[in-house]
């Protein structure tokens, strides 16, 4: 059972690596791009349609504003990816906002930002692979009814890929990511040729009008109407932050090469953002939430297309560069919930180190990963999957409030930084550089401060709650985490001279069911460690068969006492547990040692039938102070040919009493000890 578990473990994950080995996983910038910013280059398949799809809420009277709400979101993105470019300078460990925040503002400001990144990047998960899977189902309509399924999928293979290690994954991602960024601006270019020769594409929805739910809007509506189809764009600066918390991955030097990825992170999606966006208004996409909302539109039999898949069939045609670029869209956007798999594992082992999170989320798996917090997760993000039935209307409204709270608290955290080295550094043009590295950043977290005010006021009622709700919640268990790790810490914490203080006696205590080799073992066990005092005990349970234990014990004349306890309820584990505690009342600063013999099992069904009163036992007894509990092990058959070779069968010579340990006490007289504490040497 255990080679079976250990096979499938190696086929699914691949050979452990050694520790030393850790250096070999660092990311060159080319492999790094499609790594870190998969996620922000994805968004360009959805955050114009995210536009769209809000203005026309209000029929076709509101589309004339996309140009200039998608020019509002590329001028935010340019601010915030120069402040984020400060980031990485100042801050290059990889703790990103979570680090700026902790150290400049405080820790309950850290935990904050933490919650939301944690948040954050579960939805990245959920809305990257449902948006993938919405243009897989534009491409093949028939698969409709398997939107969720598909989804989880494809959450269970990027889980798979990313236990393998970064630099393998950060392999597999770079042609998808780079096959995407080709057929996208092939598509922009070809575009953008056509309206120049006069041959201007026209969508498949341009025809169609719209049912609006909204009319007539003035005023205080109309600016609270503009303002959320602004931040439904905004979902293009998602991924932004995922190079500054990923910095270490990077190979020397490492901040350098992180801002020049960054940049070209930024200017990349710029392009695409702008390029779809001005495509989708000169073919006349229309996109709405509900598609019977399309007057013409058959929305009982067909699918409603999404706004890049539209745009693609008005450019190419119905041909292989449109099913190509559906194809890139989708690998891009299911692989764009990559840039989580990398940050949210690391940023749960900086928590974790800080004692905020579990500590098993600091520890790397077999391939150097943090394979514990890719699990979690992935767990989460199939989580939201399922609740919201993959749909990226109903995700997309938890999204970016995380990732503005983290964006806003991150820059004023810069903001205190520079003001701290202001007051300590002379030279001049470190000074100006510092000002202006201030200046940036007092304009990104204006910014991104205002944007996440607008967030919370026009998504909070349509499911942003849910995030605002989640974020304190693990805010709590995180402060909760902590506040134990700590108390722990000031428990175990040794005070001036307690290191040398020693037990006044050692009482053994052998548990006895019957007289066997594995009981022997305990007994003889026992007496090897040369305690004060020792004594077997057994619980009288059936009186026949007590009677018959004590006549075997003194005719075999084994050298330490036999102690019966009476159980009137035929109960083994309470009377041994009051019996321990008594010995301990008895002699407080004594130590009680408690050996209990055990099976050591090949099968896994073997284990339930073997070991339950002995697992009771011990899980009493482990509470009680003092008491040390032994288990001394006995190999059953089954668990050596569960370790040694095939060939080793049943009855083999190379299967005897010596392989489990087990020797004659002819062969090494063990020193024999009374209940007393006398000792005799052999």
């Amino acid at each position: 059972m255990a080679l079976l578990s250990d096979l499938s473990k190696r086929l699914l994950v691949g050979r452990a690596l050694r520790s030393d080995r850790l250096g070999e996983t660092l990311l060159p910038k080319r492999i790094a791009l499609p790594v870190f910013a998969s996620d922000m280059l994805s968004s360009v398949t959805y955050a114009t349609q995210e536009i769209i799809l809000f203005l026309t809420l209000g029929g076709l009277a509101y589309l004339y504003l996309t140009p200039w709400l998608a020019g509002g979101v590329v001028l935010l993105l340019a601010v915030v990816v120069a402040s984020y470019r400060q980031l990485v300078r100042a801050y290059p460990t990889g703790g990103g906002d979570y680090e700026v925040a902790s150290k400049n503002l405080g820790r309950s400001a850290g935990i904050t930002v933490a919650s939301a990144l944690l948040v954050d990047y579960c939805l990245t998960v959920a809305v990257s692979i449902s948006a993938g899977v919405d243009n897989i189902l534009s491409a093949v309509p028939g698969l409709a009814d398997y939107r969720v399924p598909l989804a989880v999928f494809f959450v269970l293979l990027l889980t798979t890929i990313n236990l393998r290690g970064l630099k393998e994954s950060g392999t597999a991602f770079a042609i998808p990511t780079y096959a995407f960024i080709a057929v996208v601006l092939l598509l922009i270019g070809t575009g953008l040729l056509r309206m120049l020769f006069g041959d201007t594409p026209t969508s498949e929805s341009a025809g169609y009008t719209i049912h609006p739910e909204v009319e007539n809007l003035a005023g205080f509506a109309l600016v609270f109407f503009v303002l959320r189809a602004f931040t439904s764009g905004c979902t293009a600066l998602t991924g932004i932050e995922a190079i500054a918390n990923g910095v270490p991955a990077f190979r020397k030097p490492k901040v350098r090469n992180a801002r020049l990825t960054l940049l070209m992170m930024a200017a990349l999606s710029t392009v695409m953002f702008s390029g779809i966006t001005t495509l989708a208004i000169v073919t006349d996409v229309h996109y709405v939430e509900n598609s019977c909302d399309l007057v013409g539109f058959d929305c009982e039999n067909e699918v409603q297309r999404t706004v890049i898949a539209q745009v693609g069939a008005a450019v190419f045609g119905e041909n292989v560069l449109f099913f190509a670029l559906q194809a890139v869209a989708a690998l891009i956007l299911v692989l764009a919930a990559n840039t989580a798999f990398n940050g949210f594992p690391l940023l749960g082992s900086i928590l974790a180190q800080d004692r905020f999170l579990p500590r098993q989320l600091h520890t790397r798996g077999d391939r150097l990963v943090f394979s514990n917090g890719i699990l979690l997760l992935s767990g989460f993000a199939v989580l939201l999957i399922v609740a919201f039935e993959a749909s990226v209307t109903r995700l997309i409204q938890l999204y970016i409030v995380g990732v503005f709270t983290s964006f806003t608290l991150g820059q004023i955290g810069l903001i205190r930084h520079w003001n701290r080295e202001l007051a300590t550094e002379q030279d001049p043009a470190v000074r100006r550089r510092i000002r202006n590295s201030r200046v940036i950043n007092t304009v990104g977290a204006a910014s991104t401060g205002t944007v996440l005010v607008i967030v919370l006021l026009t998504k909070f009622l349509a499911g942003a709650w849910i995030v605002c709700l989640a974020m304190p919640v693990i805010f709590l268990l995180m402060r909760g985490i902590n506040s134990h790790y700590e108390a722990v810490a000031r428990e175990l914490a040794v005070e001036e001279g307690e290191e040398t203080t020693l037990p006044s006696r050692t009482h053994a205590i052998v548990l006895v069911s019957k007289i066997h080799k594995p009981m022997l073992r305990a007994l003889n066990y026992a007496r090897a460690s040369r305690p004060h005092s020792l004594e077997a005990v057994t619980v009288n349970v059936d009186p026949v068969e007590t009677a018959a234990l004590q006549a075997e014990w003194d005719r075999r004349d084994l050298p330490v006492p036999l102690k019966v306890l009476d159980s009137p309820y035929r109960e083994i584990t309470m009377p041994i547990v009051k019996y321990v505690r008594s010995v301990r009342r008895a002699s407080p600063r004594d130590i009680v040692m408690v050996y209990i013999p055990e099976y050591v099992v090949g099968h896994w069904w073997e284990q339930l039938l073997h070991n339950q009163s002995a697992l009771r036992l011990k899980t009493r007894l482990l509470f009680t102070p003092g008491v040390m509990v032994t288990s001394v092990p006995w190999q059953l058959r089954s668990s050596i040919y569960a370790e040694i070779r095939p060939e080793v069968r049943p009855g083999s010579p190379v299967v005897n009493d010596a392989r489990r340990g087990m020797t004659k006490p002819s062969d090494h007289p063990p020193a024999a000890v009374s209940a007393e504490g006398d000792r005799s040497h052999p």
